[in-house]
C-alpha cells in the first residue's frame, strides 16, 4: 500500500531536512540523481533566508556541501518565471564567489551543482529531466579541449574542463507521466504526488516515508503546513486568473480589430455581431 499524505518536498527542505540526522533523505535523492553515493557534510546559508514575503511559498532553496567539498544548490520553484535560466546562472555564480576566501588561488574554487525542481514547463523539450554541462569544442578541428599534463598533475589525471564548471539539473515535475522506470523516477513520483509506493526502493525514500508524514508534525506545524498549501493554491489561482484575463483581453482586442475592418467594408452590424461576439452598441461606437 502506498504511503499517502506526505509532506511536500519544498516544505520538507525548508523545515525538516536541515538536521544532520535527517541528511539521509537529501543524500538519497542526490545519489539517485547524480548516480554516485553523495554524503552531505553540512548545510550552508541559502537564499531562502533572505527571501521577500511574496516568494516565500513560491520558491525554496538549500545549499549543501558534500564530503568532496563540492557545493550543491537544490531549489524548488512552484510558479512560472520566464527568466528562470538566468536565475540558475546567478545562483551558481553566487555560490562560486561567496565560498572562496580573499587571497585564495582560483584552484580553491568549488565545483557547483545546481539542481532545479520546477513545477512549470521550463523551456521547450520532451523530456522531464535535463542535465547541462560546459563542453569546449574546437570550431575548426571539432576536438574537445582537455587539460594539459601539468594541469592534470595538479587537479587529477581524469579531470576535464567540464568537471571544473558548474553543472545544472532541471527536473520538470509536471511533465513526468507517473510511470517510475528507475529509482530517480521514484523520487520524481514523490515530488509530483506527495506519495511513496511500497515497492519503491530508491535511496532515501524509506527514511522520507517515515520522516515526511503529515501526522508526524506537531499541531502548530500542521497548521503552518496547511497555510503553506493554501498559499500555493491561492497563488496558482491568482496566476490562472491573470492568464485568463490576458487571454480574454487578446480575444477582445482581436474581435474589435475584426469588427472595425468589417464595419469599414460596409458589412451589416448583425453579421459583425454574429462573427465577433460584440453587441450592436459596441459596434456602433467603434
Amino acid at each position: 500500500m502506498a504511503n499517502r499524505n506526505l509532506i511536500r518536498f519544498d516544505w520538507a527542505m525548508k523545515r525538516l531536512l536541515r538536521n544532520k540526522a535527517d541528511y539521509t533523505v537529501l543524500e538519497g535523492f542526490l545519489s539517485e540523481l547524480m548516480k554516485e553515493d553523495i554524503i552531505i557534510e553540512s548545510i550552508l546559508e541559502s537564499e531562502s533566508n533572505q527571501q521577500i514575503e511574496i516568494d516565500k511559498y513560491n520558491r525554496v532553496d538549500i545549499l549543501v556541501k558534500n564530503a568532496k567539498g563540492e557545493l550543491v544548490i537544490i531549489e524548488v520553484q512552484n510558479q512560472l518565471e520566464y527568466d528562470y535560466f538566468q536565475r540558475m546562472i546567478y545562483g551558481s555564480s553566487k555560490a562560486v564567489t561567496e565560498y572562496i576566501s580573499l587571497g585564495e588561488s582560483y584552484k580553491q574554487v568549488k565545483k557547483v551543482y545546481s539542481v532545479n525542481i520546477v513545477y512549470f514547463d521550463l523551456g521547450q523539450g520532451e523530456d522531464y529531466v535535463y542535465h547541462g554541462k560546459t563542453h569546449f569544442l574546437g570550431i575548426h578541428k571539432k576536438d574537445s579541449l582537455e587539460l594539459s599534463a601539468k594541469q592534470k598533475m595538479l587537479m587529477g589525471s581524469n579531470v576535464t574542463p567540464s568537471d571544473l564548471f558548474p553543472e545544472y539539473y532541471v527536473i520538470k515535475v509536471n511533465q513526468f507521466d507517473d510511470v517510475a522506470r528507475d529509482t530517480l523516477d521514484e523520487w520524481i513520483y514523490y515530488f509530483k504526488n506527495n506519495e511513496i509506493k511500497e515497492e519503491f526502493k530508491a535511496k532515501g525514500l524509506l527514511q522520507a516515508k517515515e520522516l515526511l508524514r503529515v501526522d508526524q508534525l506537531s499541531e502548530d506545524e500542521q497548521a503552518k503546513y496547511k497555510l503553506h498549501l493554501k498559499n500555493l493554491r491561492d497563488e496558482a489561482s491568482r496566476l490562472f486568473t491573470l492568464k485568463a484575463d490576458a487571454e480574454f483581453k487578446l480575444i477582445e482586442e482581436r474581435n474589435i480589430a475584426i469588427a472595425k475592418g468589417l464595419k469599414k467594408d460596409g458589412v451589416p452590424y448583425e453579421i459583425i455581431a454574429k462573427n465577433t461576439g460584440l453587441t450592436i452598441p459596441q459596434i456602433e461606437s467603434l
